[in-house]
């Protein structure tokens, strides 16, 4: 397999692959790179399965192109009621000094994982791509899957996750770099002593698999994009400069962030949802520490920071809110997507050159 795969196999003009970003964007960002020329991605994580095909009816109603749509594989943990309640303990301070009532901190998951439920929809739109982060769905449900035709792609943040990747069969695998803003995708080990940076993973990866690798983490521009095809990528997917286009649904508060210098220093972070994700320091980050052990398994350490982020924010501050941004923010301009897309797939067929 080649890098085909994308180009003749997707019908892009060039393998310029926009990353899924949960809350930070809809049909509208997909659409708009999808018209473009590259590969536009629906995040199913925040949604049910009745909203999630309402998400890709009004895609449909855009494009005709091939998307990608992109699912969570975490198991739902139980809801441990003592880990809660030391969660809220350390969040109780800051909902007196926002004037909230902490006895009323809310509960619950803020993401969806990938189950049964989702079949039906993806029958019904037929995706060209359905993708997953944290590893697999069960068995069943992945031949389920690929029985509909669509391909199946998957993120792996080590070698050995790339292997197992590889022995599951899917089609192409995401090498994600330890550059990459919000989740990281680990599932084979909770060590994040064994994540790498983009350039020493990918030809690792490329290295130990037969399968299409695509890069992602620290991918902003054309350069970036030369570096991971000399290293072996046949793809390139993107987050972070998607973040400031229009067609994008990041907050005002955290666009001004991404442009400022404060973009610069970011880190890991399991404060806003129990598990690994970059974004930019903020000041719950600095004054609890980013990987805080009271936070609870993912997904529920999220319910109780959104009273906490909507109060800072009507204030226009950005102290609770999820500032989700990659090592290298300098691609994140206020253009339109599909300019931005083009501009990419432009420096795709340059570094060939």
């Amino acid at each position: 397999m080649t890098a085909n795969l994308f180009t003749d196999h997707l019908g892009l003009a060039a393998p310029i692959l926009q990353a899924p970003m949960a809350g930070s964007q809809g049909f509208a960002l997909a659409a708009a790179v999808c018209e473009a020329g590259g590969l536009g991605a629906i995040p199913a994580a925040m949604h049910s399965p009745e909203s999630l095909d309402a998400e890709l009816q009004a895609l449909r109603g855009l494009t005709a192109r091939p998307f990608n749509v992109n699912f969570f594989c975490h198991v739902a943990p139980t809801a441990d009621a003592d880990a809660l309640a030391r969660w809220h303990a350390v969040l109780t301070p800051y909902y007196r000094e926002l004037g909230l009532d902490a006895e009323a901190m809310p509960q619950g998951p803020g993401r969806t994982p990938f189950g049964s439920a989702f079949l039906p929809v993806l029958a019904a739109h037929r995706p060209a791509v359905v993708s997953f982060h944290f590893g697999l769905p069960a068995p069943e449900l992945l031949e389920a899957v690929q029985a509909l035709g669509c391909r199946v792609w998957s993120s792996a943040t080590t070698v050995a996750e790339a292997r197992w990747l590889e022995a599951r069969g899917v089609d192409a695998v995401i090498a994600q770099g330890l550059e990459a803003g919000g989740h990281r995708g680990h599932f084979l080990s909770e060590d994040l002593t064994q994540q790498m940076g983009t350039l020493a993973l990918l030809p690792q990866v490329v290295e130990a698999v037969s399968l299409p690798v695509i890069a992602a983490g620290g991918i902003a521009d054309a350069a970036g994009i030369r570096a991971a095809r000399a290293l072996g990528a046949q793809a390139v997917q993107m987050g972070t400069v998607w973040l400031c286009t229009p067609e994008a649904t990041t907050g005002a508060l955290h666009r001004a962030v991404l442009q400022s210098p404060s973009a610069r220093h970011t880190a890991l972070t399991r404060l806003f949802s129990g598990r690994p994700a970059r974004g930019v320091v903020n000041r719950l980050m600095r004054e609890l520490g980013p990987m805080h052990e009271a936070a609870p398994a993912f997904p529920l350490a999220t319910a109780a920071i959104a009273p906490l982020r909507a109060g800072a924010e009507a204030l226009g501050r950005t102290d609770f809110t999820p500032l989700w941004a990659g090592q290298n923010t300098q691609g994140c301009v206020d253009v339109p997507a599909g300019t931005l897309t083009q501009r990419l797939i432009a420096a795709w067929h340059g570094a060939s050159d």
